[in-house]
């Protein structure tokens, strides 16, 4: 029986490669296998939870339709909706831009499952107004001048109104820390308070 010979030097270095070539495939194909098979599985694995059913009143309208699991509150309405009021902004429940109401209370919908909605009623900066006719605190913060670009004021707005129902607007100060969740990168903080106090002082329904 022949020994295999040893590596000569003078091999070519077209064989040389060629050998190489052979040797690093025969070492991935293990790990490329494996990968395969893990995309295969999470297929499989998306198409079983693929879709759940929902139903959910949105600013009085009832919505009923299949959606992933996954899908947040937020891309619910924007995406699915296409009730682009809410905005999205830190997208990490940091900076209160995509507040909603669930059955009255205040919640972040970027970090809601639009799943555990079911059967609940929410209402968008969409909702609030009557037709033609502002909500009071709408109009108060045009007022005011409570904003300034705009992005954040959808979900102070839909806060505002959340802390005045919550009892938490008894002062500037307590208005302030209820209001805390909800970023202005404009800095219209004053001008908000000023809205707030004035729509609690008037005693409007909100």
């Amino acid at each position: 029986m022949n020994e295999q010979e040893p590596f000569c030097p003078n091999e070519s270095r077209r064989s040389f490669l060629k050998k190489s070539t052979v040797i690093t495939a025969v070492a991935l194909t293990p790990a490329a296998a494996i990968n395969a098979a893990n995309n295969h599985w999470d297929e499989h694995i998306a198409a079983a939870i693929e879709n759940v059913s929902l139903s959910v009143e949105i600013n009085g309208t009832r919505h009923t339709m299949d959606i992933d699991p996954r899908t947040s509150l937020l891309d619910l309405l924007r995406e699915n909706l296409h009730l682009t009021g809410t905005k999205k902004g830190c997208d990490y429940g940091q900076c209160g831009a995509c507040t909603v109401h669930v059955n009255g209370e205040r919640v972040l919908s970027c970090l809601t499952l639009a799943a555990t909605t079911d059967g609940s009623k929410v209402t968008t900066i969409e909702g609030l107004a009557n037709g033609d006719e502002l909500h009071p605190m709408q109009a108060a913060f045009i007022k005011h001048d409570g904003f300034q670009c705009g992005y954040c004021t959808p979900g102070q707005i839909m806060s505002a109104v959340a802390c005045i129902r919550e009892g938490h607007a008894s002062s500037r100060d307590q208005i302030r820390e209820y209001m805390s969740g909800n970023i202005c990168r404009c800095g219209a903080y004053p001008n908000i308070v000023d809205a707030i106090e004035e729509v609690q002082k008037g005693g409007q329904k909100v």
